[in-house]
C-alpha cells in the first residue's frame, strides 16, 4: 500500500510542476500557446526517457518557465511585449486616474 501511495503522490506532484510551468510559461513577454506546448512536450519527453520527475531534472517551475522563455522566444519579440505590456499598464493607470478625477 505504502508504495501505491508513494506513485500517487509522485504522479500528482509531476501535475502540480506542470501546471505551475505552464501558467508561469504563459506569464511570459511573447509566449503564446505553442511555445507552452513545446516546452511541455520537451519536459515530459526529457522525463520519459530520463525517467526522472521534473522537479529534479528542472528545478523550480517559475525558474524553469524563465529559462524556457529566454530559450525559446527570439529576444526582440519578448521585448515588444514588454513595452506593448507597459504601454498598456501607462494608459489604464491614466484611464483610472481620469475616472478618479471626473468621479465616473
Amino acid at each position: 500500500m505504502a508504495k501505491k501511495d508513494r506513485t500517487t503522490d509522485a504522479a500528482e506532484d509531476r501535475k502540480k510542476w506542470l501546471a505551475r510551468f505552464q501558467v508561469r510559461l504563459a506569464m511570459q513577454p511573447g509566449v503564446d500557446r505553442a511555445v507552452v506546448l513545446q516546452a511541455v512536450k520537451e519536459v515530459t519527453a526529457h522525463c520519459a526517457d530520463a525517467g526522472e520527475d521534473p522537479r529534479t531534472a528542472f528545478g523550480d517551475p517559475d525558474a524553469y518557465a524563465v529559462q524556457a522563455a529566454a530559450r525559446l522566444i527570439p529576444a526582440d519579440r519578448a521585448a515588444r511585449e514588454r513595452r506593448h505590456g507597459a504601454a498598456v499598464d501607462t494608459l489604464g493607470s491614466v484611464l483610472k486616474r481620469a475616472r478618479e478625477v471626473t468621479g465616473l
